[in-house]
């Protein structure tokens, strides 16, 4: 493979093409109109223009960048994440033309695509699953009856879904026809397909994914976790790894788990299994069959490179390590660096990158596709960077990341990193008990984002615990006894 064609945009595209240059690959960019003046454009070795700015009338345009490929003599596509990454029918005519998909099997997109055939290719390997209706359901009786039998609260799940579009929960039988009905409206209006199924609703989980590699040979490995739960609108804002609650023999469970989720569809390539976590149980919830955003983490604690490994996978040889060859290595963190308001209900914000400045220092890493003076287009995802810290521990990576975010210079446009320094030294996070229910919980004023001293923000998030306990005594968000006592001697 000589020539690879990258088809994305941004941080992933630029990410992907410097390990592509590290291999001695010559790489080719494709662009919007509105990405002409972009950093990954530059860094390419060819570049041609796809279309217009809208996704659909450039980055979507399969056709198109498969005729680009044939003229370029491309021997390979990386579709990056997002686009068309997981797009079964793309992947089947890239491989018609002879082109290599650097991902996995049409098949296999396909299986782990819809939620429903995930849970039947799994059924065969004693996965732990969240008990409901392993079948798309329209009947509203039976599935009234079948929702009782699960118990209250249930949750109806879009089979195609994703970003939680098409889920809906509902807490008693009265509310679960109008609830049925919004979820099926909105899984057509998203995905082009209504069917919904039923399952218990886990109140305050942990999502942990783990990072698998498989080969062509049969070998697969899992690269141990990543723990995702602090996310906005179903959406991840920040992750880390390993996962601060998973011992040992737990983390073993998961990654086999995850392994098998692999062998029941045939699965090559980087994949990630996504699981839920409550009280020492954990779920299988679906499979993304791609490189995940989130994959610096996993790649800063094991220093295995996945895009080199997805290359080589897709060239036909064998993975260049075993499981007894993983280790890991310290702590990471990444935060999201999303151009949104945190302030105004993280809603997205545009402008000009007046200033620019990155940070720099001991066990940074910034993945980003931009430059001081370019806009942040409306068109995409408003993602401006993720930022990253190693540590050889985790309270180390927290200093670390803290001490990034306040020398990442961003003037011109607002930015969540007010909201993931807030999140990262809350005493929740710091102490490892938190959830998916971390911003309903901790973020309701969000006016302590004003506060630029980190001492005053630790002392807010330990009396926000406080507020909580008063809320909710049955909440398990207590301060631990190490901050009470910080607390009490600073008042």
């Amino acid at each position: 493979m000589k020539k690879i064609l990258v088809a994305n945009r941004g941080e992933i595209a630029l990410r992907i093409m410097k390990t592509c240059r590290k291999m001695g690959i010559k790489t080719v960019a494709i662009f919007s109109e509105a990405d002409a003046n972009a950093p990954f454009v530059k860094y390419a070795d060819e570049s041609v223009c796809v279309g217009p700015p809208p996704s659909n009338q450039s980055y979507l345009l399969g056709d198109k960048i498969i005729d680009i490929c044939l003229e370029k003599n491309v021997d390979g596509i990386h579709p990056g994440y997002g686009f068309l990454s997981e797009n079964a029918e793309f992947t089947k005519k890239v491989t018609e033309k002879g082109i290599t998909f650097i991902g996995p099997s049409p098949e296999a997109m396909e299986v782990m695509g819809s939620k429903l055939a995930a849970k039947a290719a799994v059924k065969g390997y004693g996965i732990p699953m969240v008990p409901g209706i392993d079948e798309a359901i329209t009947d509203i009786p039976l599935a009234l009856k079948k929702s009782k039998e699960i118990g209250y609260p249930i949750l109806i799940k879009a089979s195609a879904g994703g970003g939680g579009k098409g889920m809906r929960i509902v807490e008693n039988p009265e509310e679960f026809v109008q609830q049925m009905d919004m979820a099926v409206s909105e899984a057509i209006s998203a995905f082009g397909d209504g069917s919904v199924f039923i399952e218990r609703y886990v109140g305050s989980p942990r999502h942990i994914e783990i990072q698998i590699m498989a080969d062509q040979h049969g070998n697969i490995v899992y690269l141990f976790e990543r723990e995702c739960s602090i996310q906005r609108r179903h959406q991840k804002v920040i992750e880390e790894a390993p996962s601060a609650v998973l011992t040992p023999e737990l983390r073993k469970k998961m990654g086999e788990a995850a392994c098998d989720v692999a062998r029941a569809c045939n699965y090559y390539g980087a994949g990630t299994v996504e699981f839920l976590y409550e009280n020492g149980e954990f779920f299988f919830l679906e499979m993304n069959t791609r490189l995940q955003v989130e994959h610096p983490v996993s790649e800063m604690i094991t220093g295995i490179d996945l895009v080199q490994e997805q290359i080589n996978v897709a060239r036909g040889l064998p993975l260049s390590f075993t499981q007894d060859d993983l280790k890991i290595n310290g702590h990471a963190i990444e935060v999201r660096v999303y151009a949104e308001d945190p302030k105004n209900n993280f809603l997205p914000d545009i402008g000009t990158l007046e200033v620019y400045r990155r940070p720099e220092g001991e066990g940074i890493r910034v993945d980003d596709g931009f430059e001081e003076g370019m806009e942040i287009p409306i068109y995409y995802d408003p993602m401006i960077s993720k930022l990253v810290a190693w540590g050889e521990t985790r309270e180390i990576a927290i200093q670390r990341m803290t001490k990034a975010i306040e020398d990442y210079d961003i003037v011109g446009i607002k930015t969540t990193m007010s909201f993931c320094k807030y999140a990262i030294n809350h005493e929740a996070f710091v102490s490892g008990d938190f959830d998916t229910n971390f911003i309903k919980y901790f973020f309701k004023d969000a006016s302590i984002l004003d506060v630029n001293d980190s001492e005053t923000l630790q002392v807010a998030s330990v009396m926000s615990n406080y507020f909580i306990a008063e809320e909710n005594p049955s909440a398990d968000y207590t301060p631990s006894n190490d901050s009470t006592d910080w607390f009490k001697n600073r008042i």
